[in-house]
């Protein structure tokens, strides 16, 4: 009978929380699992998104490098670790290496469904807004998720649906082969008050502070409409 090899030793602690779920769906986007089926790779451009990565992770200690991005050539900043039991845990929820167009369904718990979308929002999200001149003080919101994977932008949608009964709109880039879950106005605040559902989560910033400073345009417009509507009433 041959000696047995030592088991090997998990890295990361496999252990579903909020923190953990925003962590996976920063792989999901951001995210790379090595064709050696042992390392995972995590790359920004952002060192606070890099943080928030290591932080949610336990991986305080890991060296953070610089690497040249294969899609504009700009430098961003890049960890590695080596987890096989992490590595196997990430494959069986439904990733895979060069995930890209393959990526599909995704396994999370439904309890942290939003924190993995507020992950996945932070690595390949945006949210952007602009008063419409079409219309008289309108001002318009969305927020929206891109994949190149239209399976995976499929399952979002389906997922989000069934939690909050909001559909969206999925469309196709002119320019690159990604698809985009777009949610408009009163839809993209629904979405909004699930994933940031209290000021101690963690989060991009950056990308907080954009949607905070619409809601708080979106909140001056309804509180102006409902002082209109009040004289209306008052008058009639």
């Amino acid at each position: 009978m041959g000696l047995r090899g030592q088991k090997p030793k998990g890295r990361i602690k496999i252990e579903w929380s909020a923190n953990f779920a925003y962590a996976i769906g920063l792989i999901v986007t951001d995210g790379n699992l090595s064709g050696d089926r042992r390392h995972v790779i995590f790359v920004s451009k952002e060192i606070e998104q890099i943080n928030n990565f290591v932080n949610c992770l336990g991986l305080q200690d890991l060296k953070v490098g610089r690497h040249i991005s294969g899609y504009d050539g700009n430098l961003a900043h890049r960890v590695q670790f080596g987890d096989v039991l992490f590595y196997k845990f990430l494959s069986s929820i439904g990733l895979t290496p060069a995930k890209s167009k393959t990526i599909g369904k995704i396994e999370i718990p439904e309890k942290y469904f939003f924190d993995f979308l507020r992950g996945c929002f932070d690595g390949d999200g945006c949210s952007y807004s602009y008063w419409d001149p079409r219309w008289r003080s309108s001002f318009m919101m969305y927020v929206s998720f891109c994949s190149a994977s239209y399976q995976h932008i499929l399952w979002l949608r389906e997922q989000i649906y069934e939690a909050i009964t909001i559909k969206g709109h999925i469309s196709k880039s002119k320019k690159t082969d990604y698809f985009q879950l777009k949610f408009a106005k009163k839809e993209s605040e629904k979405l909004i008050n699930k994933m940031y559902y209290s000021k101690k989560i963690v989060c991009l910033k950056r990308k907080k502070l954009k949607i905070d400073k619409a809601l708080a345009i979106m909140r001056m417009q309804a509180e102006k409409y409902a002082r209109v509507a009040k004289l209306e009433d008052a008058i009639a």
